[in-house]
This record gives C-alpha cells, sequence and structure tokens, in this order.
C-alpha cells in the first residue's frame, strides 16, 4: 500500500467517501482527515448514534446506502472510498459502484495504516482498555506539550467532545483493533498492550488464535523498537513471552500491581470520588476520577507512554531526564480526566439516580467495571441494564456473562444486539442469557426490547429506598443501544 498515493500529504481537495461513517473508528478517522482539508461525504443506517454528534460538528450528514453515493445525481466522484469491515464489497451498494467505476476502496484500517506510517506512531492495542488508554494517553501527552495527534475509538471529553485531538504530527498515538487483524496495517515504533484473552470468536475461534495475533502485531515493531504491557494481565505476559522468543531486541516495559521497574503500582484509598496510587519509580501521587481497579491500570500504562516517549523526544534513556515539573503536568492532566464517550460516562442525576453509561460488552469488563462502581458508589442501590453483543460472543462467553453481575443489585436484560457481519444460528438468544444469568442472581428481570423497560424502571427508580441506602445508580452498559434507555428516563426525572 502507498502512503502517498491513498493519502497525499495535502489533502487539500481530496474527496474521500466513507461507509459505515457512523462507526466509532470511521468518525475519528473522518476528524482526522477532515482537519488536514479532505472534503468527505459517507454513508451509513438511518438509526442516530453517538457519533452523529461528531459529524455534525464537521458539518457531515450521513447518507443512506445507495450507489448515488458514487458519483450519481451529477454527485462529483471521490478520489477514494474507505469502508467499515462491517459491510461488503459485493454486497454495499456504495461499494459495488465504486468497483464498477475504478475507484480504490480501502478498508478503515488501511487507510489508518497510511496515517500511521507517515509518523513516528504509538499503536495501543488490547481486548480491554484501548480507548481510555487512548484517551489519557493523549491528555497526558498534549500537557507536555508535545507535538502529537491523537486517535481514540470514542469521544474524549479532554478532547472537547472529540474522538481525535491535534497538536502536531510528530507523532501519531492511535487505538488498533485486533478484530480480523487489523492492527497489521498499522506501522508501531511504540505498543501498548492492556490484556489479551478470547473474544471476536467469529473470528479467532479459540485462545490461541487470538494470542497469536498479538504477537505477531508485537513482532511489527521495528529493530528496538518498545512494549508497554500489563504484567498484571495473563495473556498480555503470554504475548510478550512469545514475542522475546524472536524479538530480542525488542525492550519490553511492564505496568502493574505487581510490575517490577518503575510503572509498579501501589494501590492508595478511594476518597473523595477519586483513586489514589503511585508509581514504584517516581515520588508522586496520581489519582484518577474514574472507579475501577482497572482504570488504575489504564491510567499506570498512560503515564509510562507518556514518560517514555518525552524520553524518545529529548532523545535519552535516563529516567532523570524527566523532571518534577513534567510529573506535575501528568498528575493535574490525568485528574482532570474524565473518561471517553460511553467509558463509565456519566449522563447526570435526577430524581436521586446518577445516570452512567458504560460500553463494556465482554465478561470480564462487564465484572471489573461493576466493581469499580460498587467501590465509589458502596451507598447506592446499583441497577444495571444490559445489553449484549453478537451472537458468536454471547454463546462463547455464556457463562461468564452469568456470572458477571455479582455486585449489582438488580439486572435488565434484553434481546441481543447482533453485529451486522453475523447471521443468527438459533443457538442463543436474549431469553438464554436472561435464564442463565437468573442462576447467578437472584434479581434479574427481562424486556425483549429496549424501551419497553422504561415504564418499569422509572416505577422502580421512584421506590422507597433500602435502610443503609442514600440513592440509585443506573447503568446501561453494552454496545448496543440499550444507552438511548438511560437517556430516556434520565431526560423524563430531569425534568420533574
Amino acid at each position: 500500500m502507498s502512503n502517498t498515493l491513498l493519502l497525499p500529504e495535502n489533502m487539500n481537495g481530496f474527496r474521500m467517501h466513507f461507509v459505515g461513517i457512523k462507526g466509532t473508528g470511521m468518525a475519528a478517522l473522518v476528524e482526522i482527515c477532515a482537519a488536514r482539508g479532505a472534503v468527505i461525504t459517507g454513508s451509513d443506517v438511518e438509526e442516530r448514534f453517538y457519533t452523529d454528534e461528531i459529524l455534525e460538528k464537521l458539518g457531515i450528514t450521513p447518507l443512506p446506502f445507495s450507489k448515488d453515493n458514487i458519483g450519481g445525481n451529477g454527485k462529483p466522484l471521490p478520489d477514494i472510498v474507505v469502508y467499515s469491515s462491517a459491510y461488503k464489497l459485493d454486497v454495499n451498494p456504495d461499494l459495488i459502484e465504486a468497483c464498477a467505476k475504478g475507484i480504490k476502496c480501502v478498508l478503515y484500517t488501511e487507510a489508518l495504516g497510511a496515517v500511521s506510517a507517515a509518523s513516528y506512531s504509538v499503536g495501543i492495542c488490547g481486548v480491554h482498555g484501548k480507548t481510555t488508554v487512548t484517551g489519557m494517553s493523549g491528555t497526558l501527552i498534549n500537557s507536555l506539550g508535545l507535538p502529537a495527534q491523537i486517535l481514540a475509538g470514542s469521544a474524549v471529553k479532554s478532547f472537547g467532545g472529540s474522538c481525535t485531538l491535534t497538536a502536531g504530527h510528530k507523532y501519531f498515538v492511535a487505538e488498533t483493533c485486533e478484530y480480523q487483524r487489523h492492527f497489521m496495517a498499522f506501522h508501531p515504533q511504540k505498543i501498548v498492550l492492556t490484556s489479551v484473552e478470547s473474544d471476536h470468536e467469529d473470528y479467532y475461534p479459540t485462545y490461541g488464535d487470538i494470542l497469536d495475533a498479538f504477537v505477531d502485531y508485537l513482532c511489527l515493531l521495528p529493530e528496538n523498537g518498545t512494549v508497554i504491557y500489563c504484567s498484571d494481565d495473563k495473556g498480555a505476559c503470554e504475548a510478550v513471552e512469545n514475542a522475546r522468543l524472536s524479538r530480542e531486541d525488542i525492550k519490553f516495559i511492564p505496568y502493574g500491581e505487581y510490575a517490577p521497574g518503575d510503572y509498579g503500582i501501589v494501590f492508595g484509598r478511594i476518597e473523595d470520588g477519586k483513586q489514589y496510587f503511585s508509581l514504584n519509580g517516581y515520588d508522586v501521587e496520581f489519582a484518577v476520577r474514574i472507579p475501577g481497579h482497572h482504570e488504575v491500570l489504564d491510567a499506570a500504562a498512560a503515564i509510562a507512554l507518556s514518560v517514555e516517549l518525552l524520553k524518545t523526544d529529548r532523545n535519552t534513556e535516563d529516567a532523570e531526564a524527566v523532571s518534577a515539573a513534567d510529573l506535575n503536568k501528568l498528575k493535574d492532566a490525568l485528574l482532570s480526566f474524565e473518561g471517553a464517550k460511553r467509558r463509565s460516562e456519566i449522563i447526570g442525576e435526577a430524581g436521586n439516580c446518577v445516570f452512567i453509561d458504560d460500553y463494556g460488552h465482554h465478561p470480564t469488563a462487564i465484572k471489573t467495571t461493576i466493581n469499580g462502581f460498587r467501590s465509589f458508589y458502596p451507598d447506592r442501590v446499583i441497577i444495571v441494564d444490559f445489553m449484549s453483543h453478537t451472537y458468536t460472543r454471547t454463546a462463547a462467553l455464556l457463562e461468564d456473562f452469568a456470572s458477571a453481575f455479582g455486585d449489582a443489585d438488580e439486572v435488565i436484560l434484553h434481546k441481543i444486539y447482533p453485529s451486522a457481519r453475523e447471521v443468527y444460528s438459533g443457538g442463543v438468544n436474549g431469553k438464554i442469557l436472561f435464564a442463565r444469568t437468573s442462576a447467578h442472581h437472584q434479581n434479574v428481570k427481562y424486556f425483549e426490547e429496549v424501551m419497553d423497560a422504561e415504564p418499569y424502571v422509572l416505577e422502580r427508580l421512584s421506590k422507597p429506598l433500602p435502610a443503609g441506602k442514600t440513592g440509585y445508580l443506573f447503568i446501561t452498559m453494552g454496545a448496543g443501544d440499550n444507552w438511548k434507555l438511560g437517556k430516556s428516563v434520565f431526560d423524563k426525572l430531569n425534568t420533574k
């Protein structure tokens, strides 16, 4: 792939059409390209997603899928078409027409790879935590004044509600996805690895398959490249050990509660909505405002990357090159980080209930996230509304999903939210998940359609609180569209 051919350095007037433009990664890439002067159009389903807000800020209105999007009705032809992996060249009408007219069509990941090849790039990867680590890293790197461009898979509050942050192009830090080995199109100089475990079972039938993909990604690094990895995560450690067998030149830097070296974590107190911690190599007390043990791990990864990138920028390996002033900038920036869209996002408080929306759609993420909320909100009744995403993931991890809600006081479930890339096989559905979850949890409700639960939730939140409880916490969780339920209930209670 030629970076210059696909994404010219001067993109002014360069016409790009994005198929599946509402996807989180696609919307972020749209921001990158729009900032460089590209003329952008795009198509997607009519259903509204939170990325619509991002596109509206750019003056982009997504079109319905149609062959007319490609030069029809007098429209100028795009120079290139970028498409999401959810859509196929021989099925989607935009893509069929583009191919028929000889227009180059590339996957999102190929276009992202073209951007990464033009900078000193860092790939953030892992089954969990990619978006949060990318958002934190961007916030911290920006506080140090490094000339970097950041691309996260969701809108980040400290990015001004955008998926991207630009303060130059010397460094490019991006969230990179393991699905279908998409991250193999990236050109990293450094990699952050948060975690490896079974996921995307439609593509990786076994744990060994997904582990091999991460190992191959680590081995993409050039000579003397750097891997910053979570030594608390068994899968990340396995990937590192396997990569080390063939790549002794790579510098492996661990972070975590049990990590040796500068980035070993010492967990501190939880107080006033903040989690405190310190790192072995630095005499600074850090804090994060987002609940959960895993959020401290993510913060340590972001600090490690920021420090290592600062050393690279200053052309030194000496830890003494990182001053007390630098560390205080990192401390202040981390405390200012309020999360990313749909990542433990506080929607608001109304009717004695705090409303939170979270993208967690894997059993491990669900369990650790709810546990974090329990630590931050010990005096609240926690109600979790979960919508499982994809039949294949739900079937493969059914018992793990069913047992993931132990820290919730009540669980509400719905039908499974399917992926555009799969067909229902009949093996699992929302009611089966409900039955299995009920075997692990004594208080589970089921509503096939998301909004059918609204009357129940409104009534439930109006009930008197049990003794010792001061309020409710209502969490919508998953990669589906059940976020609409939390937003609707919040809006109704907020107007009373």
